[in-house]
């Protein structure tokens, strides 16, 4: 099996789009309520800013993959990796441009129809650039660089909704919607430059257009005779460690939304808590998604094994720091959460325990998951909120160990079953609307049983995955263990 150093220059440059990817998705949240009160929108009617833009990544992936098929070959796989991200970068420029006639206009459907735009060239960069992560160096840190990656991705959800709300509103509290809706646009036609410009920056980046998915299949198994080969128009769903894995990550992106879309519903109605003290609790909780993608991207450094135990340790801390600080900035009392660097510590263990194996990983923080939302469901007070809040760290390194599980093996299919992989993305809305149903049933405290049962099957691909891959040859174990040093 070969094994390479991960190739930090064009890793560095790769990561920007993880930042931008964050730095949107977070930013939505600032939307809704402008959007609400300006065009006296109803609390359904404004959580459609979620549905387009997540809606937009399975209209991508669909539209990839006809595209593909219709003319005969992989899209990625004609025009190239690093060209296919630039071009999703400039189609997101362009939904961009239409906050302007949106806002001169007061359309809101101009308004998420540009967010729709925005999120299909994200969907095209996510089906380039997530496989690029994983072979820009050994194979056996493939999980591990897009975890780090994933960090980076969370540093935008968590200062992304600060300069947002900034541009917006100005001197305006966070949490305040006096703001017209001429405000909106001026920070999105930024970002849309901002999009060309690091659409440049990749074109001329160390970024590779091109790369032998069929030498990493092979490099993972060892013995390429035990790979499947096909060549039929589903060539992708011949393998079960990708159609499962679809399902993982439909159920994975919804509890990681689910569980902090419900959260504020939980606060008011469980702890009774003002709306303007609701906003550090959802900002803890994705900055809990950066401190486990932190501590979990420890394992793509090039250093010794007792360097990156010592990693491990500290980069999470400094996350939390990084969440400290922006809520000090922002005039939130941080005091009351210092408590959560005890938490971070189980979070911790559970990732030493899985050994660099992604199987393992998924496991223990799949359990961990279902432990954090059970003692919320069996608790009350901070204790619940908490708990509930660390369902985040669990979620954390989910993607990345799904992401490398389900592609394990596939070679020149992978592109195909990445892009199956990104449609599965719009499992963040429709879980989300089921824990709603749900809790109208049986209460919002009880409704987080709708992520325990995610978490369950995420337990469940874990165990079945590995089992998948070592018939096909590939030993998860032994991919971990060819990453020390």
């Amino acid at each position: 099996m070969t094994t390479q150093q991960t190739r930090w220059s064009q890793f560095g440059a790769l990561i920007t789009v993880f930042f931008f990817w964050g730095f949107v998705a977070a930013s939505n949240d600032i939307l809704i309520p402008v959007f609400k009160k300006a065009f006296s929108l109803s609390q359904a009617q404004s959580q459609l800013v979620s549905v387009a833009f997540y809606v937009a990544y399975t209209v991508g992936s669909i539209i990839y993959f006809l595209v593909s098929k219709a003319t005969g070959a992989d899209v990625l796989n004609r025009i190239g990796y690093k060209n296919g991200i630039c071009v999703g970068l400039v189609i997101s420029a362009l939904g961009t441009l239409l906050f302007y006639p949106a806002a001169n206009l007061g359309s809101f459907t101009l308004m998420i129809s540009g967010l729709f735009v925005v999120g299909l060239g994200f969907s095209l960069q996510q089906i380039a650039a997530n496989p690029l992560a994983i072979v820009m160096g050994d194979p056996s840190t493939g999980a591990q660089r897009l975890t780090m990656a994933g960090g980076v991705n969370n540093l935008g959800t968590t200062i992304g909704p600060l300069i947002v709300s900034i541009a917006i509103f100005g001197a305006v509290a966070a949490g305040g919607t006096e703001a017209s809706i001429e405000n909106v646009k001026t920070p999105y036609l930024v970002l849309g430059i901002v999009f060309i410009l690091v659409a440049l920056f990749l074109y001329f980046s160390p970024v590779p257009n091109k790369i032998d998915l069929e030498h990493v299949a092979a490099d993972e198994a060892g013995d390429s005779t035990k790979l499947i080969h096909s060549n039929s128009m589903f060539a992708a769903f011949k393998y079960p460690q990708l159609v499962l894995g679809m399902i993982a990550i439909f159920v994975y992106v919804g509890v990681e939304v689910s569980t902090v879309a419900n959260l504020p519903a939980y606060l008011e109605q469980g702890l009774g808590m003002q709306t303007a003290h609701i906003a550090p609790f959802v900002s803890l909780y994705w900055a809990s998604l950066m401190i486990g993608r932190w501590s979990g991207a420890a394992g793509a450094f090039d250093v010794s094994a007792s360097a990156k135990k010592i990693l491990t340790f500290v980069l999470p801390y400094l996350a939390f720091g990084v969440f400290l600080i922006v809520n000090t900035i922002a005039q939130h009392d941080v005091r009351l959460f210092l408590v959560y660097a005890g938490v971070i510590v189980a979070m911790i263990v559970a990732g030493l325990l899985a050994r660099g194996n992604p199987a393992r990983m998924l496991f223990n923080f799949a359990a961990g998951g279902i432990l954090s939302l059970v003692i919320g469901m069996a608790s009350s007070g901070m204790v619940s909120v908490f708990a509930f809040t660390a369902a985040g760290l669990f979620c954390s390194v989910m993607w990345p160990c799904i992401f490398a599980l389900a592609i394990a093996g596939l070679g020149k299919n992978t592109n195909e079953g990445s892009s199956f992989l990104i449609m599965m993305i719009c499992g963040g809305g429709f879980v989300s609307w089921f824990q709603g149903f749900v809790s109208e049933a049986i209460g919002i405290h009880a409704s987080y049983i709708v992520g325990v049962a995610c978490f369950a099957y995420l337990a469940f691909y874990a165990w079945r995955s590995t089992a998948i891959l070592k018939k096909q040859g590939i030993d998860l174990d032994q991919l971990a263990a060819g990453a020390g040093h």
